[in-house]
């Protein structure tokens, strides 16, 4: 841990002392919320990732479709 992210845990620590205990539970039940949702969404987004570019194209044929497109100008540069 940080110095930075130490120094703002103390802060807000120092800034929950004045909460009610029911308040405080809410809170935890909020961070753990929080926790188990950015766990769920990046597991979410790393299986969309799969099968966003379908072809029936092996990896060569693309490579040389892709290299037989490319267009290339000549021009003569004066200084």
């Amino acid at each position: 841990m940080s110095y930075t992210e130490r120094n703002i845990i103390e802060t807000y620590s120092a800034m929950f002392n004045g909460l009610s205990p029911l308040s405080k539970i809410e809170l935890i039940e909020s961070l753990t919320k929080s926790l188990k949702k950015d766990r769920i969404e990046k597991a979410d987004t790393f299986y969309k990732s799969f099968g966003a570019f379908s072809t029936e194209k092996t990896a060569e044929e693309i490579v040389a479709e892709i290299k037989s497109s490319r267009k290339f100008k000549n021009s003569e540069i004066s200084f």
